[in-house]
This record gives structure tokens, sequence and C-alpha cells, in this order.
């Protein structure tokens, strides 16, 4: 783990196998751009329905996925502890009951890892809150309340610092990872604040606004936020590993945009394809992977020649994108699993 980037990888990399025990098989095509000496190697399982996000613990070497099926009320959602090698399901743990007449449950969407307490925080968008569970044994610790339609949501280790994005009112959250506490609130008006990252050395958490076309800085220090113009319809936000240089994913444009944070301007755009929808960095690499749900792939950008070294097919709809330790894990809404589940995609980076 980087001291800068909240972004967790495991310790050791696995090779990535077309065939484990069948649950493996080889996912789409991928293409590499000019310059890029060899195409990245794919492997894919099918989950549950109704995939949302992951993220990678490397205290347990676990990758944590979110899935929550249909609009309220929602009654089928789990949060999955799946393994990284296999790509198999170890666990699925509920959500707590809200509604016993219906059956709605607390849906979870967004996730993020706190391996320093072994906790995993979940956004429950459709009930206007985040959750907080155990990582030993699935045991749901906490609900927070009063943060509209929570989207996404990030964690600070090193300030024991976690951040949700409500999209609803524009508010950004922090909570004491510790004792799950409310410790902060920032409400910047007519924004729609969506994607998470944290500059873990700073202290500085960066949101993308998608209704005002801009980033949201909110450092400890600050008493307002810094307002950071970027591309069409920022969805999600990724920074490099030097915490200097931000990247958005564009869904109106299709773009990835580069925003040098000190001058706050964007410095370079690069096509990725329908939809961007998510973003992250490979912080070996530190290259930009880039899951557009339109055109159904993966873009691998190299922001250095400001161009894509990579194209990598999915499922169709690809929802997010997560790195770790030299692989990328990407989940779909595709629905084409023999069972109709979404899949779960493994994308092996070089360096």
């Amino acid at each position: 783990m980087t001291p800068l980037i909240r972004r967790a990888r495991r310790s050791a990399a696995v090779a990535v196998a077309l065939a484990v025990s069948g649950t493996l098989a080889a996912a789409g095509t991928a293409s590499a751009g000019t310059g890029a000496t060899d195409a990245p190697a794919v492997a894919t399982a099918p989950l549950v329905r109704g995939l949302y996000q992951s993220a990678y613990s490397e205290r347990n070497d676990v990758l944590w996925v979110t899935s929550a099926v249909g609009r309220p009320p929602v009654t089928t959602s789990a949060l999955l502890k799946v393994d990284p090698d296999t790509l198999g399901i170890e666990a699925a743990y509920a959500p707590p009951v809200t509604d016993p007449l219906t059956g709605a449950v607390e849906a979870v969407y967004g996730v993020a890892v706190d391996d320093e307490h072994n906790t995993v925080w979940t956004t429950n968008t459709r009930d206007n809150s985040v959750a907080v569970y155990s990582q030993t044994d699935g045991e749901h610790l906490a609900t927070l309340p009063n943060v509209a339609h929570a989207r996404e949501i990030v964690v600070d280790e090193r300030h024991d610092t976690v951040w949700a994005s409500g999209f609803g009112d524009g508010t950004l959250v922090a909570y004491d990872s510790r004792t799950f506490e409310e410790r902060r609130r920032i409400t910047v008006e007519g924004a729609g604040p969506t994607g998470l990252a944290v500059n873990e050395r700073t202290g500085t958490v960066y949101a993308t606004d998608l209704d005002g076309d801009r980033i949201i800085e909110v450092s400890p220090r600050s008493g307002e936020p810094r307002l950071i113009p970027t591309g069409d319809g920022p969805i999600s936000i990724a920074l490099s590993r030097n915490g200097r240089t931000a990247y958005t994913a564009d869904q109106n444009a299709g773009t990835v945009s580069v925003v040098d944070l000190a001058r706050g301007v964007v410095t370079g755009s690069v096509p990725t394809g329908a939809g961007a929808l998510s973003v992250a960095t490979d912080p070996r690499s530190g290259n930009v992977l880039v899951a557009n749900r339109g055109a159904a792939d993966v873009t691998v950008v190299d922001p250095r020649r400001g161009a894509v070294v990579a194209t990598v097919a999915t499922g169709s709809n690809p929802n997010h994108v997560e790195v770790a330790d030299g692989d990328a894990y990407v989940v779909d809404k595709s629905g084409s699993g023999p069972a109709g589940q979404d899949l779960l995609h493994r994308i092996g980076l070089t360096r």
C-alpha cells in the first residue's frame, strides 16, 4: 500500500488462469494499442445478479463485492466475499431487513475496505445511509443515516477517516473509522458528488461533481471546498501515485481527463469509450484504467503519452474497476452468466 493513495493490492502477484475448477473462462478479447507489447490476459467468472462495485482487502486477501437487484423495495442484496485467485464466492452476507412487510433490505452498492480496523464500509443508496461490516465474519456493525443517495465511499486509514458522497444533496460526509461517529459534513449547493478518492499523506479528499463538471477538493484545514474544473460528466475519480494528478472518468464525453491538482487545470483528455463510468490507477505502471459502460470494455491509458495502449472487451455494462497488485477487477451488469448472473473479470496488467 502506498503512503499516499488508498489503493489496496495483493502482497503477491497471481498468474491469471483461464480455467480453474471450471469457474473461470476467457473473457472476451483484448487488443493492444499502438506501442503496446502484450495484450492483457483476462479471466472471468459468473457471480450473482446486480453486481455494483468491488474493493480488495490486502490484510485478508479477499475481494469484497456488492450486489443489489431491482428498485425499491429491494429484497435481493448481498455483500460477497470473493477469492481473488479463483474468483469464487467464499461467503455471502445479507444486509439487515428494513421492512418486514415487504422484505426490503438495506441494499449495498458502493464499497471500501478498512484493513486497519478489519471492516468493510458500504453505501446503502436506496436507504440514504452507509453501513459497516466485520471482515472477520460479515457481521453488520452499524448503519449511519442521513447521507442522501449515498453513492461511493473511501477509507483514509492514515487519518482513521471514512468519506461518503451524498449525491442527493451535494454533501461529503466524514466518519471516524474507529467509533463510526460523524466527524465532518461539507455541502456544495447544486452539486452532485459521485466518485471519491483520498490522498492519505495530506488527508485531502476529492469528489467528482457530476452535475457541475468539476472536482470538489476538501482538505483537513480548509474551511471551504476548492472547486476544480474537469471534463463533461465526471462520475469517478482516481489519483496518481504521488497524489499530484487526478483522473476523472467523464461519462458524457466518453473520456478520461487528466487534471493538475496544484494548478487546478485540465492538462489532457483521452477518448476511452462511450459511457466512461469508473476509473482506477495502476500504481506500478502509472497507467489509468477506465470501464466504459456503453462500449462494453475497459481501456488502459498511458497518461504520459496521452494514449490508449490496450482495450479489453468485457461483458456488457461494465460498472466498476478496481486495481490490486498487478491485476484489475471489473464487475459488469451483463446478465450473461449461465443462470443470468453478472460477471467478474480479472485483467492481468503488465508493468
